[in-house]
């Protein structure tokens, strides 16, 4: 069976060699067109010094952030509970889903959000008032940050690929349900290099981690150079920084010699980004040793920050928590261009399948009071108007119940918000349902944010790739793909 497909005919030598070298020129053509391609991106594309690979880089058009700041609440925190208040759901509660809702989501992609659910809808437990001049609704988890609301972009309306925590995380912070592609901090000093060249350009802080583990902010096929760097809020910010005293007079000497062994080694090697990586790392680290020690020094701070932040409260996780956030602030003011902090200071992260408020209260209360202190800080100093503030998870949670009051996983309609950094402040984008199930105004894939946040650092989404295994690689996925979200940026 041909399928309908015809296939040429060779019935001699000539013939074949003319049909095989009609495909040498079909190749040919290819390699000619990603010239082409290369050329006409050319002055777009990073230049990337191999041993100085976070030399700062103009972006692409004036940017509006300098520096992003991504506070990530690993496990969906629900925001029918938190920042998207819908009256209906409180009449309602303890009643079946309204027919027209749960007809269209089953017409949707996402149908998969009504499965393990009671067909009950679950009130919020929680008091509701408006705030600010913006009168934004936000509930009693978070007092402190309602303070914040005219400085906050709302964007109620977002939606990912996926319903299981791993895939969304992968995608909330690569793009891709997928592992092994590169994350958006990594994106990020691809493109902008940093300005601190004696810190890191892209840290991450965490006690647990995400779920997902370290593939959620991997350099993925960017070079080794663009993975990011853990620093830790108590203690020695890097283990084993310092030589033992006995080899410190020395260390110098010694790193000098390593280095002219590595580009010895490196002359026969070239492109070998692993190599380049690790002789960056290497100076990097020696720089650090002073640096990283001086900006992880928390206790330099006035006492006021301090309790500002929460580093003097009675709970540890409060105190924990503020101190990463307190820490990246330092950061950011040293210079460093991506600071990635995750509220996971244990597996469960908001994952409220069952007793919902005893899984958000104490969470809120941990972080309410940091964040706030951190959007505070930086307005006072300054340094909000260009540090981008980023509040997420991969997905939220349904209205309906779930075992004992509590609710599943969903990813068809849920609620971050963004701050500083060329964010238009006071603004609600988009909407979910009556019920705050499904994004039904501006739904709002993750590429499209992907593609806001490098606008607002002054990258073209469609502009910024890499060369892997023969195809361009980005963020946003395939150019065309994506779209700025209309509203968000000032």
């Amino acid at each position: 069976m041909n399928h309908g497909f015809t296939y040429p005919l060779v019935s001699s030598r000539r013939g074949f060699l003319g049909t095989l070298g009609g495909g040498f020129g079909a190749v040919a053509l290819e390699a000619m067109m990603w010239q082409d391609v290369r050329a006409a991106h050319a002055g777009r594309l990073p230049v990337i010094d191999p041993l100085n690979p976070y030399a700062p880089r103009m972006p692409h058009f004036a940017a509006k952030a300098k520096s992003v700041i991504f506070l990530f609440m690993p496990g969906g925190p629900s925001q029918v509970d938190t920042f998207d208040h819908k009256p209906l759901l409180q009449k309602l509660g303890g009643k079946p889903l309204p027919t027209s809702i749960r007809d269209a989501v089953k017409a949707s992609k996402l149908a998969n959000v009504l499965h393990g659910t009671k067909d009950e809808l679950m009130a919020s437990p929680y008091a509701w008032k408006q705030h600010g001049q913006s009168g934004m609704w936000v509930s009693e988890l978070f007092p402190e940050v309602a303070k914040h609301v005219d400085d906050l972009c709302f964007i109620h309306s977002m939606q990912a690929d996926s319903n299981n925590h791993a895939p969304a995380s992968y995608q909330m912070h690569t793009g891709d349900i997928r592992v092994g592609k590169a994350s958006l901090g990594s994106w990020t000093t691809y493109g902008l290099g940093s300005v601190n060249q004696n810190l890191p350009g892209y840290v991450v802080l965490f006690d647990a981690g995400p779920l997902g583990g370290a593939a959620n902010y991997s350099n993925g096929f960017l070079p080794a150079a663009f993975q990011p760097t853990r620093l830790r809020d108590k203690g020695t910010p890097v283990l084993d920084l310092l030589p033992p005293g006995e080899f410190a007079e020395g260390q110098r000497a010694s790193l000098d010699f390593i280095r002219d062994l590595n580009l010895m080694h490196r002359e026969s090697r070239a492109g070998l980004t692993e190599l380049d990586a690790r002789i960056a790392s290497y100076e990097l680290a020696y720089r650090m040793q002073s640096s990283a020690l001086e900006v992880g020094d928390l206790e330099s701070e006035p006492a006021e920050v301090r309790r500002s932040y929460g580093l003097e409260h009675g709970e540890a996780r409060t105190h924990s928590f503020g101190r990463k956030c307190l820490l990246a602030r330092r950061l950011i003011e040293r210079g460093v261009r991506f600071v990635q902090l995750y509220d996971m200071p244990d597996k469960d992260g908001w994952d409220a399948h069952g007793k919902l408020k005893e899984n958000h209260t104490p969470r809120a209360r941990w972080t309410d009071q940091p964040v706030a202190a951190l959007l505070s800080d930086l307005k006072q100093r300054g340094m909000l108007k260009d540090t981008l503030v980023i509040w997420a998870s991969e997905f939220g949670r349904t209205p309906m119940m779930q075992g004992d009051n509590g609710r599943n996983h969903n990813s068809a309609g849920f609620t971050i918000w963004m701050a500083g950094g060329g964010v238009k402040p006071g603004q609600r984008i988009g909407a979910t349902d009556e019920v705050g199930l499904l994004a039904v105004e501006q739904p709002t894939a993750f590429r499209d944010l992907h593609a806001t946040i490098l606008a607002a650092l002054g990258l073209n989404n469609d502009e910024l790739f890499f060369e892997a295994n023969g195809r361009q690689e980005r963020l946003t996925g395939i150019a065309g793909g994506a779209k700025i979200i209309p509203g968000v940026l000032a």
